[in-house]
């Protein structure tokens, strides 16, 4: 039997504009349904537009390309029939829990009897009960999260969308919150009939869907689709899940097939989010026992206690930078990985400037305009107007502060906070 479609994009693109007023485009021919009784789980590394999508389908954001449709109507503003969790809880500090759950029903002009009704069994069936009169200040961080959740589903959605969700909750709360969701889920007891997640943690999505979305970036693309038949409850040690894991994180880790024409040609800039301290102490974990080098990467995020969004870009960085290779979900140290993890803070910091001036685009852009330059120098936004041609502006200062770590600690260029001027090492 056909199952009900709830949500349905077709072609669906989405730009904005970069600092220079460049378009940059951040999803390009996604096609998406999400069917009445299923969790579908998004993944995708950063710049792969997640987010984005998620806003599209919330009708806070309006795609440029393609159709976007809940139960065949357009989606061009929010509906009733769809409700959003956002990772920062996202209350009204000065109301009451109750008070911020009936907030979606005062906008949909239901009676205050009714409200204070429909938000007390809300309250209960999240646990909350006893709470009602509490400001958010007074509760932990989970609680916080669960009266967030209570007011999305107090409206009775056909969709709920949760964007990291979990991710601001420690390991053990965001399991157990996780847990309380599924359980209501499986049996019944909530109205919701589809739920559309975005994580960045594999175990989670394998935890929770029936399908994983990966998404590939700059421009987002849907790149692979996982069907998960496995029955919830699931063990999270159990062989399936530990199998599924693996493949996923062998997908994610993969290198995306080369952008079409969406993306301008030109040299890629981008850096991945990975300071030098994170990136010495995956290196020294992989060195050491039991890995000896190698390391299957769901279990280095276990030994290191790196969460996905964390554990992925500094792998990343230590595959640019020819210190590690990372392949099939496992990640392995070069020979001049082990060098560098047996050398001293001197010879780090060669090796490391070495390898930045041989494979790292932005850097050996960065040193060529120095040498170019008449006394050796230039100022931070020369660079910087470079990365906003391509990037927003808040990712182009992320990579730019990237970029001016990596150099200084590889000592090929030094940065002065005071002046905000590069200049040769």
């Amino acid at each position: 039997m056909k199952k009900e479609i709830l949500v349905d994009l077709q072609g669906v693109g989405k730009s904005f504009r970069t600092g220079d007023g460049a378009s940059r485009t951040v999803l390009d021919g996604v096609d998406f349904t999400l069917e009445s009784g299923e969790i579908v789980a998004l993944l995708g590394k950063s710049g792969s537009g997640k987010s984005t999508l998620l806003r599209i389908i919330a009708g806070l954001v309006q795609a440029d390309a393609g159709a976007a449709k809940y139960r065949g109507a357009p989606l061009a503003e929010p509906v009733p029939g769809i409700a959003m969790v956002f990772q920062s809880f996202a209350l009204f500090p000065w109301l009451t829990v109750q008070q911020n759950v009936e907030l979606g029903l005062e906008a949909q002009g239901v009676p205050p009897a009714e409200r204070a009704a429909r938000s007390e069994a809300m309250l209960d069936l999240m646990g909350l009960s006893g709470f009602e009169g509490a400001l958010p200040r007074e509760l932990s961080g989970g609680m916080r999260q669960r009266v967030g959740i209570a007011r999305a589903l107090v409206t009775n959605p056909d969709v709920l969308l949760m964007d990291e969700a979990f991710s601001a909750l420690d390991v053990l709360t965001g399991e157990t919150l996780r847990d309380d969701i599924l359980e209501l889920w499986d049996h019944g007891r909530i109205p919701t009939r589809g739920i559309l997640v975005v994580s960045h943690n594999i175990e989670e999505a394998v935890m929770m869907s029936d399908r994983i979305i990966m998404l590939s970036s700059d421009p987002g693309r849907i790149r692979t689709e996982i069907r998960i038949d496995l029955p919830r409850p699931r063990n999270p040690d159990s062989p399936a899940v530990r199998q599924l894991v693996d493949e996923v994180y062998g997908l994610m880790t993969m290198r995306a097939p080369a952008a079409g024409p969406a993306r301008e040609a030109g040299p890629d800039y981008r850096l991945p989010d990975a300071d030098i301290e994170r990136m010495e102490a995956v290196l020294s974990l992989l060195a050491s026992e039991p890995f000896s080098g190698r390391a299957d990467l769901p279990r280095l995020s276990d030994e290191s206690e790196l969460p996905d969004e964390a554990l992925f870009p500094a792998c990343e960085a230590l595959s640019q930078l020819g210190l590690a290779t990372v392949e099939g979900g496992d990640i392995a140290m070069t020979a001049l990985g082990r060098r560098y993890a047996a050398a001293d803070h001197a010879a780090r910091q060669a090796i490391f400037g070495r390898q930045l001036l041989a494979h790292v685009t932005l850097p050996q852009h960065i040193y060529s305009m120095l040498r170019a330059a008449a006394d050796g120098a230039l100022p931070e936004e020369q660079v910087l107007s470079t990365l906003l041609e391509s990037s927003e502006p808040e990712e182009a200062r992320r990579i730019m502060r990237t970029a001016i770590e990596w150099g200084r600690y590889g000592e090929i260029y030094e940065f002065d906070f005071h002046t905000r001027r590069l200049r040769l090492a």
